[in-house]
């Protein structure tokens, strides 16, 4: 059987690319920051989390050309084997719904690094497509990957198109397909497929893709998150997963303490939900130092829209998770 990505927390890395302060800025397509982009990924490798996922939605993949996606996971992959990471678990991220330029992506992250692919479900024909429709798709992808690949269901940027739970259940069974990611807030769905007693547990993870989401989507068998929030709280974030996790010997305390994490993490996540890569890279960037608000590709335009005053809004929230994050 194919590996499985380990259970955890994992990071939805965002791409770095050149701000308007460079030299090289380009107003259309600013070429990425491949030096911020590596000891960003070292940081969160450092701070405990378990591995990333590269050109997802977060990270701006329907804005890159395969050779920019190769090179990018190329010097992904050196940084962290330079930093005494080797093998450290890498997700590419898929966007195309082309079967075979799919595939062709999937080999190109093979070669750059990539352990395993995350392809988002196809939507363009939301409205007239069939969940038979949706399983022939991915095991036609499945079957010519040379990497495991994981379901991506993230209704927000696949026309709402919908994946019901007894296709999990379907696409399961396949040997080189090992997970999913579900990006909603259907908390039924993910119970329906992380508790499935027809789904092999040990072959096939449910993450979320909502930290807002952690602690009661693993309290009903899901492998974990994969979360923006970490991408620059992750000492909280990961605390938050092994609690979750406990549940022989917990104390009252400890029982306590999950529940307050969880509603911080959920009370900042609201920021992710309300401007979603942008208010990522500010955070990141106003937080951890690493990268520039402005460093996007159209038509995704600046930094978080009202700069300081809508930064200030947050402050509450901020401040609860960074007094968590320096504490740990």
């Amino acid at each position: 059987m194919a590996p499985i990505p380990p259970a955890g927390i994992y990071v939805p890395v965002p791409t770095f690319f050149q701000p308007k302060k460079s030299a090289t800025y380009n107003a259309i397509a600013s070429p990425y920051d491949a030096d911020t982009q590596a000891v960003h990924s070292v940081y969160l490798a450092k701070a405990g989390i378990t591995g990333l996922v590269v050109l997802g939605s977060t990270g701006e993949a329907i804005h890159l050309k395969n050779k920019e996606r190769s090179e990018i996971l190329a010097s992904v992959r050196k940084a962290l084997d330079g930093a005494g990471f080797k093998d450290y678990p890498i997700v590419a991220g898929t966007a195309t719904q082309n079967v075979e330029e799919t595939v062709s992506q999937l080999e190109g992250a093979q070669e750059a690094g990539a352990q395993w692919g995350l392809c988002l479900v196809p939507g363009f024909f939301a409205g007239a497509s069939t969940q038979e429709g949706i399983i022939q798709w991915f095991t036609a992808v499945a079957d010519q990957s040379p990497i495991p690949i994981m379901i991506y269901h993230y209704p927000g940027v696949s026309n709402n198109v919908k994946v019901a739970p007894s296709t999990y259940v379907t696409l399961s069974k396949h040997p080189n397909i090992v997970g999913c990611k579900l990006s909603h807030g259907d908390m039924s769905h993910h119970a329906q497929v992380a508790s499935n007693p027809a789904i092999d547990h040990a072959q096939f993870q449910t993450f979320s893709g909502l930290g807002q989401q952690l602690l009661p989507v693993v309290a009903v068998g899901g492998a974990g998150a994969i979360d923006g929030c970490a991408g620059f709280f992750p000492k909280t974030v990961v605390a938050l997963y092994g609690l979750s996790t406990k549940t022989v010997g917990i104390t009252e305390g400890e029982v306590r303490r999950r529940r307050e994490l969880q509603y911080k993490l959920s009370a900042m996540e609201e920021l992710i939900v309300q401007t979603g890569t942008v208010g990522i890279k500010e955070a990141i960037s106003r937080l951890r130092g690493f990268g520039d608000p402005d460093g996007t590709r159209l038509p995704l335009v600046g930094g978080l829209p009202g700069g300081d005053a809508a930064w200030a809004k947050w402050k509450e929230c901020i401040d609860a998770m960074e007094e968590e994050e320096n504490n740990l």
